[in-house]
């Protein structure tokens, strides 16, 4: 047997090189559960705090799941090693998401211990699988894994602690970890990373982050339609309920009419696809992934409080959509030769702004609060639609 049919990694040029596997899907799976204990867990603490301590677990799941996602660009799914290197990481994440609800209190070292070994370890399998496959590739996963084991410290530490430090080591350990890459992994004695050394499958990478908002879009649409069930039948949860809808509707189109093909193009043909990557997909889905959950929440607190919401529940009805909007105006800006983000995106998002005081003030009901949302929501999706459709597609 050759060296060559040794590798773990994918083969290149190939018309189905960057087909997203059963595995991959398979492996997503656990996130499903994740994003479902995220959501569960805003809702159940819905203080500043609260908001604070789930907003510190997304950006660990979202940074556990994008870096593997990354590592699948490389390798191939179909070898075995590959394949139990990934069930490895999902019964980790089984751990890691069942800890979530009490990761701020008793299994707060099972959640630290369960993120580590997964960023570590997986770091650990790249280092093994690229063994003879180049230097280059090696010295940024030797980079990537000493950033890491630094994070893993302030894990472990944070998840041996209370309160307070607790939530002040994690926040030092997701530090790191997002800085990391900005900084393209510098080591002293390493050097630095190049985005010209991440060579990635463009179209493969924005697969993948595509099926994770589909991943987030339906835990929204399973949390509506268990509240839903739940409750009796009147014009006000039947209105609420359409809202929510439609609301989930306008996200997808939003996302999935044109901009998701059109970044995908962007960077499967782009010179230096990493930086790319790097921004629009690593970064900015982050915030993308974050407002459909807090909308999944405020679909919730809509339905089951539509007379009225409390300060905080006004907040996340706004938050939610201001977040989604945000995130897709900077990644269709990152991904597109755009001087400036969408125009209806950013008027979708002073209309946010508009409204909030009146919202704040609670003149408004969390039904109508939420309608307004919606209402929102529609109008930048059509607006964005409608525009696109009135320009010619560039050939390539």
């Amino acid at each position: 047997m050759n060296t060559h049919s040794r590798s773990l990694l994918r083969k290149r040029g190939r018309h189905d090189s960057g087909k997203v596997s059963m595995v991959e899907l398979f492996f997503d799976l656990v996130f499903v559960f994740a994003v479902t204990q995220l959501s569960h867990g805003l809702l159940a603490h819905l203080t500043p705090v609260g908001a604070l301590h789930t907003l510190m677990l997304l950006m660990a799941v979202w940074w556990l799941w994008i870096f593997t996602s990354w590592v699948t660009n490389w390798l191939d799914p179909e070898k075995v090693p590959v394949r139990v290197m990934l069930f490895a990481l999902m019964l980790g994440g089984l751990l890691m998401s069942s800890s979530i609800p009490e990761a701020f209190g008793e299994k707060g070292l099972l959640f630290a211990c369960a993120f580590a070994a997964m960023q570590v370890g997986r770091n650990l399998f790249m280092l093994w699988a690229l063994r003879g496959e180049g230097a280059a590739q090696s010295r940024n996963f030797q980079r990537i894994l000493i950033w890491f084991l630094a994070s893993a410290m302030f894990w472990v530490g944070g998840g041996l602690e209370q309160g307070a430090l607790r939530t002040g080591l994690w926040l030092a350990a997701i530090a790191i970890e997002y800085v990391s890459p900005s900084v393209a992994f510098w080591v002293p004695g390493l050097g630095r990373s190049t985005t010209a050394e991440w060579d990635v499958d463009g179209g493969h990478l924005a697969e993948r982050c595509g099926l994770f908002v589909i991943i987030a879009l339906g835990e929204s649409i399973l949390v509506t339609g268990a509240t839903f069930a739940g409750l009796p039948a009147n014009p006000a949860t039947a209105t609420a309920f359409l809202a929510s809808f439609v609301g989930s509707v306008a996200m997808w189109w939003m996302y999935f009419d044109t901009a998701s093909e059109r970044a995908s193009h962007r960077i499967a043909h782009s010179d230096d696809p990493g930086r790319i990557a790097r921004l629009a997909y690593t970064y900015l889905h982050l915030l993308i992934v974050a407002g459909i959950i807090v909308c999944a929440v405020a679909d919730e607190i809509v339905l089951v409080h539509p007379g009225h919401a409390e300060t905080m529940g006004v907040a996340v009805i706004l938050a939610g959509p201001a977040l989604y909007l945000l995130g897709n105006a900077l990644f269709k800006w990152a991904s597109n030769d755009r001087k400036l983000p969408p125009l209806s995106h950013l008027a979708g998002l002073s209309l946010l702004v508009a409204v909030a005081p009146f919202a704040f003030a609670h003149q408004l009901s969390a039904l109508a609060l939420g309608a307004f949302t919606t209402g929102v929501m529609v109008l930048v999706a059509a607006w964005e639609s409608f525009a696109l459709r009135r320009v010619p597609r560039t050939k390539h």
